[in-house]
């Protein structure tokens, strides 16, 4: 179901608050300096936080797909998962899980999405994972549909959708991938 939290993230516009006053921000700059985040690790900007150690700090999202959706961010700047130190992931790896579990308890509902997006659909260029509750299907608030003309869909509706849009690996490109992947760990 990941590619409807991706297609949620895309075009996605910024809190009027992250955009900085006195000079125009790229979407996409590396730049610690003017980074969203990293000015909330610092204090420059507000944030309602749910969890912080030396290493992570975790807030809920300021324009939130569903209630409860929050951000994990490691305290270091680094715009790629991929290169994020080891020891860095672990603290980042953990803090997710650790604010997954709270949310699971304080929503009382165990269907949570996990996303990090890597320059694809990342507004903030700042490692960062989503915790974003999925709907409760069942619910008239929250029901997933894809239009206003359409009427809302059940959890194996999504399901058979996500499932059709997708192709079985080939063998072969699959062992290609396998031997491209792992020769680089």
């Amino acid at each position: 179901m990941t590619s409807f939290i991706i297609k949620a993230h895309l075009n996605r516009r910024i809190h009027p608050d992250w955009l900085r006053k006195d000079a125009e921000v790229k979407m996409i700059e590396d730049d610690p300096a003017t980074c969203t985040f990293c000015r909330i690790i610092r204090g420059e900007l507000p944030a309602r936080k749910v969890f912080e150690n030396e290493e992570v700090v975790a807030f809920l999202d300021i324009m939130p797909i569903r209630r409860g959706h929050t951000l994990v961010v490691p305290k270091a700047h680094f715009m790629r998962l991929s290169d994020l130190p080891e020891a860095q992931a672990g603290a980042l790896g953990a803090a997710v899980s650790k604010v997954c579990n709270a949310l699971v308890k304080a929503l009382d509902h165990t269907a949570l999405n996990v996303v990090c997006n890597q320059e694809y659909a990342q507004a903030v260029p700042h490692v960062h994972y989503h915790i974003i509750p999925a709907p409760k299907l069942g619910s008239a608030t929250e029901e997933v549909s894809y239009s206003s003309s359409q009427p809302p869909i059940s959890l194996g509706a999504v399901h058979r959708m996500e499932l059709e849009g997708r192709d079985e690996l080939d063998d072969e490109e699959a062992s290609s991938l396998v031997k491209e992947i792992t020769s680089r760990l």
